[in-house]
């Protein structure tokens, strides 16, 4: 009476191990176990419900029209296959999910060219053992010691430099 008979498994089982983490391949295999036990149950049994001999029965119940009631009973019985409601919502998702990884993939690509160009930088500068300090002044301005316009005590961090304030403390008030 189904309209559409479970014949195999469409799970993909191969390619879906490959996506579970080692951590969680036991409960994968525990629900292969039970889905090919369900699917083993369901083959078990025939596609069509049995075919019932009325004629026999109709014979030997002494009761008027009770096999026929039956029989008009069990023949308008239709067990409906389950409608489908589901696969939409999921390939919504899919859908979904296939443009965050699209977008992940360029800003990905984008993080990975930038990093490239700064290690192409790196690696054409001098090495820092063959540098003298003017070299690394003009490499690195932000970090260099500029006795000159920015003049700093040792040993030369924000610490130890007279206008320092602690921004972990509260300001105190000037009396």
């Amino acid at each position: 009476m189904a309209s559409k008979r479970i014949a195999q498994s469409s799970i993909n089982w191969s390619a879906l191990a490959e996506r579970v983490p080692a951590d969680q391949k036991g409960s994968l295999a525990a629900f292969k176990i039970k889905s090919d036990g369900y699917l083993r149950r369901v083959l078990a049994n025939p596609p069509e419900p049995p075919k019932i001999n009325w004629t026999l029965y109709k014979q030997t119940v002494p009761i008027p029209g009770m096999v026929d009631s039956f029989q008009k009973q069990y023949e308008a019985l239709k067990i409906p296959y389950p409608a489908d409601t589901l696969t939409s919502k999921i390939d919504a998702q899919w859908a979904e999910v296939k443009r965050a990884i699209e977008q992940f993939i360029q800003e990905s690509n984008a993080n990975i060219a930038t990093c490239e160009k700064e290690i192409q930088h790196i690696q054409a500068q001098l090495p820092y053992s063959q540098m003298t300090m003017e070299d690394f002044r003009d490499a690195h301005p932000e970090l260099a010691l500029d006795p000159i316009n920015k003049p700093t005590f040792w040993p030369h961090n924000p610490e130890e430099q007279m206008d320092y304030v602690d921004p972990d403390k509260p300001a105190q008030a000037a009396h």
